[in-house]
C-alpha cells in the first residue's frame, strides 16, 4: 500500500509544525497531587492561532471556506500536536464538524460549519457512555414529542464539556435507531458536574433530563455514529503516535548523554533492545494508523468496512504507546518519577489515550467479533 502523502498533505503537516512549535507540556506536578484541574479553559490563543492556520477547517469543503482534505491530513496535524500535549480540542471539534458535514442536514450545516472552521465555534464528542465501558449510543434515549425530540441520560467524561459550545451526542431510539443530537451546553435539561481526567484536565458529566431538542439538531442518518466513534478512534491514534514518538526521543536524548561506568547507557545492550523494540512500536502504530486513516478517506462515509482497520489500529496505538512511556521512565532512572520532569506529563496522557474510546482488549473483543463474522478465507 502507497501511504505517500499528497502536497496538501504535507502542507498541513508543515503549518501545524510551525503552529505547535513553541508549545510545550505543562510543567505542572502531577494532577494526582494537585486538588482540582490543571486549567479552567483550553489553550485559547494557540486555538487562534490554529484557526488562523486555516487547520481548524482541514475537513471541510471549500463551499463550506474549508480546504477539503481529508482524515490523512487531520491526522498528520493531531500527530503534531500531541507532540508538545497542546490543550485544545482539535481531535473532537474537527470530527463532529466532519460528522455534521458528512450527514447532517443544510439547516444545521449553514448553522455550525463555518463558524467552527473560523474558531468562533467549538464542538465537542460524547463518546464515553455511562461508565466508560458500555456504548455510548446506549446512555441516553431519545423520543420523539412532535417535531422535536427529548434526550435522557448520562454521557461521562465528555472532553471539554465545559468549554465547548455544542456537545454531539449519540442516543437510541425506540426503534432502536441510533441518532446524534447536537446540544447546546447552556440548554434547558442540560446539567454538567465536572470530572477530571488521568491528564489533568477537565470533563464533563453530561446529565440529560428530558432536554428539548429539534428536529434540526439532530441527525437521523444510518451510520452517522459508527463513522464518527472511527474518526474519533483513528485521531486518539494519531495522538498516541505523535506523543509515543515524542517520549522515544527524550528517552533517546537522555540515553545518549546519561553515562554509567564511563560510557553512555545508550551504549548498553540491554538498553539498546529495549529502545529498538519501542522503535518497532512506533513504527506498528504507524502502519495501522495510516491503513485505518486511509479507508476512512478512500470512500464517502460508511461506504467501507473500516471498522476492522480502525481496531487494529487501536490496538497498537494503545499498546504501544503504554510500553513505550513505561520504557521511558524505566531508562530515565529518578527522572523518570520526578514530577519536576515532563516525562511525567505524557505518562499521564498516554494512559488517559490508552483507555479513551475502549482499551486494546476492547477493540481485540471486536476484531474478534468481526472474524468470527467475516471468517476468512
Amino acid at each position: 500500500m502507497d501511504f505517500t502523502f499528497t502536497e496538501e498533505q504535507q502542507a498541513a503537516a508543515e503549518a501545524a509544525r510551525g503552529v505547535f512549535a513553541g508549545v510545550a507540556p505543562d510543567t505542572v506536578p502531577s494532577p494526582s497531587l494537585l486538588p482540582g484541574a490543571v486549567a479552567e479553559d483550553f489553550d485559547r490563543a494557540l486555538w487562534a492561532k490554529l484557526a488562523e492556520a486555516d487547520l481548524l477547517s482541514l475537513l471541510l469543503d471549500p463551499e463550506h471556506g474549508g480546504a477539503g482534505l481529508d482524515v490523512i491530513a487531520l491526522c498528520l496535524v493531531l500527530r503534531e500536536s500531541a507532540k508538545g500535549l497542546a490543550r485544545v480540542p482539535l481531535l473532537e471539534s474537527s470530527a463532529a464538524v466532519a460528522a455534521v458535514q458528512a450527514y447532517g442536514g443544510a439547516e444545521l450545516r449553514s448553522e455550525l460549519l463555518e463558524r467552527a472552521g473560523r474558531g468562533e465555534l467549538v464542538l465537542t464528542v460524547a463518546a464515553n457512555g455511562r461508565s466508560g465501558h458500555d456504548g455510548a449510543e446506549l446512555a441516553v434515549t431519545a423520543r420523539q414529542d412532535g417535531a422535536d425530540w427529548l434526550l435522557d441520560g448520562v454521557q461521562t467524561a465528555v472532553p471539554w464539556a465545559h468549554n465547548a459550545d455544542f456537545v454531539v451526542v449519540p442516543a437510541r431510539s425506540a426503534s432502536e435507531r441510533t441518532l446524534l443530537a447536537v446540544v447546546p451546553r447552556v440548554h434547558e435539561g442540560v446539567v454538567l458536574a465536572e470530572q477530571i481526567s488521568t491528564t489533568g484536565e477537565r470533563l464533563g458529566e453530561l446529565r440529560l433530563e428530558s432536554a428539548r431538542i429539534t428536529a434540526g439538531r439532530v441527525i437521523e442518518a444510518e451510520g452517522a455514529w459508527e463513522w464518527l466513534r472511527g474518526l474519533l478512534t483513528t485521531g486518539a491514534c494519531a495522538l498516541a503516535l505523535g506523543l509515543g514518538e515524542r517520549v522515544l526521543g527524550m528517552t533517546s536524548e537522555y540515553a545518549g548523554k546519561r553515562e554509567q561506568f564511563g560510557y553512555p547507557i545508550a551504549t548498553f545492550q540491554a538498553v539498546a533492545v529495549q529502545a529498538a523494540d519501542r522503535y518497532i512500536d512506533l513504527r506498528a502504530m504507524e502502519a495501522t494508523l495510516w491503513q485505518a486513516a486511509w479507508r476512512i478517506a478512500s470512500g464517502a462515509p460508511g461506504a467501507l468496512p473500516t471498522s476492522g482497520d480502525v481496531a487494529v489500529a487501536k490496538i497498537w496505538a494503545s499498546e504501544g504507546v503504554r510500553r513505550i512511556v513505561q520504557t521511558a521512565q524505566h531508562l530515565h532512572g529518578g527522572f523518570g518519577a520526578d514530577v519536576e520532569y515532563p516525562l511525567h506529563r505524557y505518562h499521564a496522557w498516554a494512559k488517559h489515550l490508552e483507555l479513551s474510546l475502549g482499551p486494546a482488549a476492547a477493540h481485540e473483543e471486536a476484531l474478534g467479533d468481526l472474524l468470527a463474522a467475516h471468517p476468512l478465507g
